[in-house]
């Protein structure tokens, strides 16, 4: 890490107070920053580190506190007056125009600081910051047409371009690769060195140690706690995040595995250009079993996904539940015959995020006898059963009236399962259950997946995590390419000998 200056500050914020309603999500934050470092900002999804990163940047407005930038007391009305102070963000979510093309993209991010430069003019300095920071981007790309990591890219270069000196990156790995999260890091070490200052918000443990000057945590909306980083862990870091001590391996009783409950036979994807992206699968999901399908993602994962709970055909081969043949059924059909998912992407395809709590709770069930009455839909039976369901998974909202799109995604992905679990399954298919979420969350989630595993249910959990992999699963099996390379026992396989067949190599790997 660099020198900081300990002296001087380029960011203070004294007393700060931000509430929705009688939600409070900022209770008297303070918070300092100095020249030059990272300052990591740590906290449980809900805690609150999203919304004072928009306080700073000028997307909300706090109720009540002070902000300086330089020394100077500062009161942001919109994002333009945050950047006109140098103070720059790059989003969860992104906020990129699909039909623009990078360099476009970029000059629109400027001109809000009064900027207009020539789009070649822009384009060449697009290259040279590219250049500088090991990035491969091509400036006239449509931005539809980049992959997740790449629009990160345009993001960040969005604010290096516009010359901030403070950078807020909000939960900037969600949607990367470990490799691309190493370039990120070694990025951001670059700009500390040129004098920006990084206010790096994750709930990543592992990313706070890797990357950060100091650290900061928030729980429940309060500053509980700031340390610097070289003098602490991640074990005391969880305690402070989530005010108890975290396991960090899962639990498990041994379990004698039972019957077949899912079962794929030669199953055969084709995608548009008639190519297989999965290529004569086989496996078999058993009772009171995990299989992990382990593998470096893009490579069929999310298609093996889809073909199972039926949102893809398939084009050769044969899926079973409980030895019913579900082989190109409807979704809905292979729901009613006891199959629970759990999408990767909670936001776009497990829930409806303009839809209450309450009635994310019975998608897919709202017409079921249960929730209605003489054929309609009983307000009355729905709203019982969220409260029901709030309580027993813990889901942190206002009530069952809450829109969806308030809930932390910790407390969607309790959500999902909430809903998904309590309904008669037999086996459980998850894909990347915990991608995004925190540390309290994925103990939460890893602990759910065990009991039912305990409890009779075949679970089939899909991950690019190996960590998770290895904590989890019972058995675990590669895929490369569409194609399953091998399975093996957790307890008889290294992490070694699984990243060679996610690599494609079964030379030296029995």
């Amino acid at each position: 890490m660099t020198t900081k200056n300990e002296s001087s500050l380029v960011l203070e914020v004294s007393n700060l107070c931000k509430s929705f309603g009688n939600f409070v999500a900022n209770d008297h934050i303070r918070f300092k920053l100095k020249p030059g470092e990272v300052h990591s900002l740590l906290g449980e999804n809900g805690a609150g580190k999203s919304t004072f990163a928009k306080c700073l940047y000028g997307a909300y407005r706090p109720d009540s506190g002070m902000i300086k930038v330089n020394g100077e007391e500062v009161k942001f009305s919109s994002p333009k007056d945050a950047l006109h102070h140098g103070i720059g963000m790059v989003h969860q979510h992104f906020v990129l125009v699909p039909t623009l093309t990078v360099v476009e993209n970029i000059v629109v991010g400027v001109e809000k600081r009064g900027i207009s430069p020539g789009i070649r003019a822009a384009a060449n300095k697009v290259i040279e910051l590219s250049e500088k920071f090991g990035i491969h981007l091509d400036p006239y790309a449509l931005v539809s047409n980049l992959s997740v990591g790449e629009q990160q890219w345009v993001e960040i270069l969005k604010t290096i371009f516009s010359g901030v000196e403070i950078l807020i990156l909000d939960e900037p790995t969600a949607a990367l690769t470990p490799q691309e999260s190493e370039q990120l890091f070694l990025i951001i070490k670059q700009m500390t060195e040129d004098g920006t200052s990084v206010i790096f918000i994750t709930h990543k443990l592992n990313e706070v140690m890797a990357v950060s000057d100091r650290t900061t945590i928030l729980r429940k909306g309060k500053i509980v706690g700031t340390v610097k980083t070289a003098n602490t862990d991640r074990m005391k870091l969880a305690t402070y995040m989530i005010g108890r001590g975290v396991h960090f391996e899962v639990e498990k009783s041994d379990q004698e595995p039972g019957g077949a409950v899912l079962e794929l036979k030669n199953v055969t994807q084709l995608n548009d250009e008639k190519r297989p992206v999965l290529k004569s699968v086989n496996l078999t999901v058993r009772k009171n079993e995990i299989l992990g399908i382990a593998g470096v993602g893009g490579n069929g994962q999310g298609e093996l996904f889809d073909a199972i709970v039926g949102v893809n055909s398939v084009s050769e081969g044969t899926i079973h539940l409980n030895s019913d043949e579900i082989t190109n059924l409807s979704p809905g059909k292979i729901m009613d015959k006891g199959l629970a998912s759990i999408p990767s992407d909670r936001m776009t395809q497990a829930l409806m995020l303009e839809f209450t709590v309450a009635e994310n709770l019975v998608l897919g069930s709202q017409w079921k006898e249960h929730f209605t009455s003489n054929f309609i839909m009983s307000d009355k039976r729905i709203l019982s059963n969220a409260h029901e369901k709030i309580e027993e998974y813990s889901i942190a909202t206002t009530g069952p009236g809450q829109i969806a799109s308030r809930l932390s995604g910790g407390n969607l992905q309790k959500l999902i399962l909430a809903r998904e679990l309590s309904r008669e399954i037999s086996c459980v298919i998850a894909n990347c259950p915990t991608r995004g979420l925190d540390v309290g969350a994925i103990e939460y989630v890893h602990q759910r997946l065990v009991e039912l595993r305990d409890n009779g249910i075949g679970v089939l959990l899909i991950s690019e995590d190996l960590d998770e992999i290895f904590n989890v699963a019972d058995l675990i099996a590669v895929i490369y390419q569409g194609e399953i390379m091998g399975e093996f026992p957790t307890s008889q396989v290294s992490r070694e000998q699984i990243g060679l067949l996610m690599a494609g190599v079964r030379e030296g790997v029995s």
